[in-house]
């Protein structure tokens, strides 16, 4: 009698882990979006301030290397940011664009690097009015020398180089040190004029028209040749679907979520990410309009 009843358990038992491996695995495959069927848009979202390209290039590459992703959304909200990972988003936009076709939906804002990241993408799409353009570069410095004083503290600076110290907000710039940054502002305004006008196929003197830092309309963006048409992220969805040859109903693909966090629960988002988004981390040229920061 002992023998069947142990038989009977270990039956249940083996059956139980098998249940249980087999719904971890489904679980985990869904969480990595590869229990997905038929073709699909996929989705990746820019916001906030754009510190670092490294999660949104990641999620670009992941898409693109999927077989089952016919076209990707690049949906942007963003006031813009860093000026290297603007870059760096847009040109790998730039590269996807070659194997697969890449609408940019701009939402609410944006904005000088949030329209640099979409200029590249084979077709950009607004609401009438989505705050866009501000296509230009901005560095703001502080000097707390006075404040210093007031307090009695003195700070000594030992550097080798005339220019090492640039920027230090405990003495005012020289005329030298403006016209170095003011330089380097004016090529970093360049290449953002450049990069806009390759990618949206037009003259650069059309752009430099409209590259004075304004913020304009999606409406205004369409006029000046910035955005090609109307319409939200659905429209957008489903005009890159239909661009990459999909001929049913248009379906999307959001990046798999991370791994349960319990500051994420509590917060909504990563403590990093969080952090990120309120400000940059130090005095450095950025793609931002001119009332940030």
């Amino acid at each position: 009698m002992q023998r069947p009843r142990f038989s009977s358990c270990l039956l249940v038992i083996l059956v139980f882990f098998l249940l249980a491996g087999l719904t971890g695995l489904v679980l985990f495959w869904w969480g990595k979006g590869d229990l997905m069927l038929g073709d699909k848009v996929g989705v990746v979202e820019v916001r906030g301030l754009i510190t670092d390209s490294r999660p949104t290039l990641e999620k670009l590459v992941r898409f693109r290397d999927d077989t089952r992703i016919k076209a990707l959304v690049l949906r942007v909200n963003s006031p813009g940011g860093a000026v290297g990972p603007s870059q760096e988003i847009m040109r790998e936009v730039e590269k996807i664009k070659k194997s697969k076709k890449i609408v940019a939906s701009l939402a609410t804002l944006a904005a000088s690097g949030g329209y640099y990241v979409a200029c590249a993408a084979d077709l950009i799409m607004a609401s009438p009015g989505t705050a866009t353009g501000s296509i230009g570069a901005i560095i703001k410095l502080t000097n707390i020398e006075q404040l210093v004083k007031k307090l009695g503290v003195e700070v000594y600076s030992l550097k080798a180089g005339a220019l090492k110290d640039l920027g230090s907000p405990f003495r005012p710039l020289t005329p030298e040190e403006q016209a170095v940054i003011q330089k380097m502002l004016d090529d970093i305004h360049r290449q953002f004029i450049q990069d806009v006008a390759r990618n949206r196929r037009l003259s650069e003197d059309k752009i430099r028209a409209v590259a004075d830092g304004r913020i304009i309309t999606g409406e205004e963006a369409q006029k000046f040749g910035l955005v090609d048409e109307m319409g939200n992220l659905e429209d957008a969805i489903e005009k890159a679907g239909r661009l990459g040859g999909i001929t049913g109903k248009v379906e999307a693909v959001y990046p798999e979520k991370k791994g349960f966090s319990l500051l994420r629960f509590l917060w909504g988002q990563d403590l990093e990410e969080s952090l990120s988004q309120l400000a940059l981390p130090y005095p450095e040229p950025a793609y931002l309009p001119p009332w940030f920061r």
